[in-house]
């Protein structure tokens, strides 16, 4: 099966690009967010590629007000993984690993955003989880901050990005649960995962930092990041040792605040705003990444954040919008994002879904 990607040499193998490997599981995603300087105008987009599923879905949300106004699309893949587009929803590679447009037209929901990439993209460490002898995840991911122009329009209602909206965007590709639940996994499925993240857009410099821990705080996965403006992988500051104390709100697991320090670095993070991460399909029961919807479906969905029942499996993955301080008093905005799935000793988290 050829398809437009054979005609670039991006092969790794003697298969034609349309095959990617043997594991089901096997996916390839995009995703954007961006926030005005004062936490404000958040929006996100998805993409997704399932290559053994025969899958492409995309998700665009936006907030305005207390209101997450959501665009869920999913498609056959019809095994043409160069295609990025999916109903309403596509992306444009305009200048690799720099710069890329986003554009949405359906449902009352429009956009024209362009992301400029403010240094060269972070390649994280390779994420490897296995329960028993099942291999859960197994991808890399490359993440960049930027900044945004463009507009979002909401049935009628056109608003340009204010000047400064920064953001972050990241790409990742390998395995990880996709697609319909595996009714026979090893060792009954997943019944704990841990993950925070924090890309933060400071004033001449980007901060990564992640967490992916076991059940008992033990890192499998962490590491710091300081990337200055302008500058490739040589000027980068990587540090593997870090901690972050982020107790979580009263009645829910999400973040309340945080505290990060590696090395003589420490970062304040104040929560302004909450997006739920189930409008761009994560843990979402009906649009969840790689469901088959057939040839094409799009739907609208309208989130009232101030009702959202925190204690609800699929409302656990947020990600925050922050103010952040370091030490020395420079400001930025970032986002803080967590997934508690299960217990956490360190944050005396019980049961699956269980509030703090």
């Amino acid at each position: 099966m050829l398809s437009k990607g054979d005609d670039y040499p991006i092969h790794q193998t003697a298969e034609p690009v349309a095959y990617a490997g043997t594991d089901r599981n096997f996916y390839d995603r995009y995703f954007f967010n961006g926030y005005a300087p004062d936490g404000s105008g958040f929006f996100a987009i998805a993409f997704g590629v399932y290559p053994h599923l025969d899958v492409a879905d995309a998700h665009f949300c936006a907030i305005r007000g207390g209101t997450q106004h959501c665009l869920h699309a999913s498609r056959k893949l019809g095994m043409e993984r160069m295609d990025l587009s999916c109903g309403p929803i596509r992306i444009e590679i305009l200048e690799p690993l720099h710069k890329l447009r986003v554009v949405v037209e359906g449902e009352g929901i429009s956009a024209d955003l362009t992301f400029t990439g403010r240094a060269f993209p972070i390649e994280e460490p390779r994420f490897t989880w296995r329960v028993g002898p099942r291999t859960i995840m197994d991808y890399t991911r490359l993440t960049q901050n930027g900044h945004y122009q463009g507009w979002i329009e909401i049935d009628g209602r056109r608003e340009s990005v204010a000047s400064g909206t920064a953001g972050t965007r990241d790409r990742s590709w390998g395995v990880r649960p996709v697609g319909a639940s595996d009714p026979q996994a090893a060792g009954g499925g997943i019944r704990q995962f841990f993950w925070q993240w924090t890309p933060v857009n400071l004033p001449s410099r980007s901060l990564f930092w992640h967490l992916n821990a076991h059940q008992d705080g033990t890192p499998w996965n962490t590491r710091a990041v300081i990337a200055p403006d302008g500058n490739g992988a040589e000027a980068f500051s990587e540090f593997e040792h870090s901690s972050m104390d982020a107790p979580p709100a009263p009645g829910t697991r999400w973040p309340q605040r945080g505290t990060l320090s590696f090395a003589d670095e420490r970062f304040e993070f104040e929560v302004l705003g909450r997006f739920q991460m189930r409008g761009l399909g994560y843990t979402s029961p009906k649009w969840n990444h790689g469901l088959d919807h057939g040839t094409l479906e799009v739907e609208r969905e309208d989130i009232d954040l101030a009702a959202i029942d925190p204690a609800r499996p699929d409302n656990l993955h947020v990600q925050l919008i922050c103010r952040v301080t370091a030490a020395t008093g420079e400001q930025g905005i970032g986002t803080f994002e967590q997934l508690a799935i299960g217990p956490y000793d360190p944050l005396g988290l019980q049961g699956l879904a269980d509030p703090a």
